[in-house]
């Protein structure tokens, strides 16, 4: 890998984990890695422009219809392209169809740009996770296959015990914090070559379990707020991206905040 390349322009394709969600901004925007990773590149590089096509609750086959053929199209330096963790999710998952798909994509993206980057997303620790691994190993075998067969970098942070921590995720349990996030950004800056700003493997403090109480009203609030909408989404085939636009949809100078 070269070390401390220049690149001048970055398209960033996928769903909520690409978007942002949750690292929340004072004007009620989501941030997020893709964001973070946009700013360090543009303070490098003037005239350094940046687009984000990813939307919330997007599928994979929604990703290739809606974003893969505008990405490419943009000629962008990097590209980067998480999808199909959100296939993964659903009670019923067609894997093949979901590996067909994102082989798809990367076909699709790999010429358009001169460095492709994929992702192996990290996971929460705990239930759900160990419920849905299966399915999320048989994704990340097919992105590393892809990555060597089109010459892609893939970001590793399946499996990074601080990534897993609990702390590092939202009350949904679903996405990032906002320092999630900011380790996210460091990790694909270091993989682009980049000199290392910071350990983004660095565990956190030890802390304080908590009690019993804390927990099962923490587990309240998480299905009052989340789960329950989460499921009758999936019971009327709705989708929280559904009407919503990419919050960048065209490649742009980034604009510093």
């Amino acid at each position: 890998m070269e070390m401390n390349v220049e690149y001048t322009s970055l398209v960033a394709v996928g769903d909520s984990f690409t978007e942002g969600m949750s690292d929340l901004m004072p004007d009620g925007s989501y941030r997020g890695w893709a964001d973070l990773l946009a700013a360090r590149m543009a303070a490098r590089t003037p005239g350094f422009r940046y687009a984000n096509l990813a939307v919330r609750g997007k599928l994979i086959q929604q990703i290739v219809d809606e974003q893969v053929d505008v990405a490419a199209a943009m000629k962008a330096d990097v590209v980067t392209l998480v999808g199909g963790l959100n296939d993964t999710l659903r009670p019923k998952c067609d894997m093949v169809r979901v590996r067909d798909l994102l082989t798809e994509a990367v076909e699709r993206l790999a010429p358009s740009c001169r460095r492709l980057v994929l992702m192996r997303s990290p996971g929460r620790n705990g239930p759900v996770m160990e419920r849905f691994r299966p399915r999320m190993e048989e994704l990340y075998v097919c992105i590393d296959e892809l990555a060597a067969r089109h010459d892609a970098l893939v970001v590793d942070l399946y499996g990074v015990p601080v990534l897993g921590d609990q702390r590092m995720w939202d009350v949904d349990r679903l996405h990032p914090t906002a320092e999630g996030h900011e380790r996210i950004a460091e990790a694909v800056w270091q993989a682009l070559g980049h000199d290392a700003e910071s350990d983004w493997r660095t565990p956190l403090a030890a802390a304080v379990p908590a009690g019993w109480v804390s927990r099962r009203v923490a587990d309240a609030r998480f299905a009052k707020q989340h789960l329950v909408p989460w499921i009758g989404r999936r019971l009327t085939g709705r989708s929280s991206g559904d009407g919503r636009p990419p919050k960048r949809p065209e490649l742009a100078p980034w604009e510093r905040d």
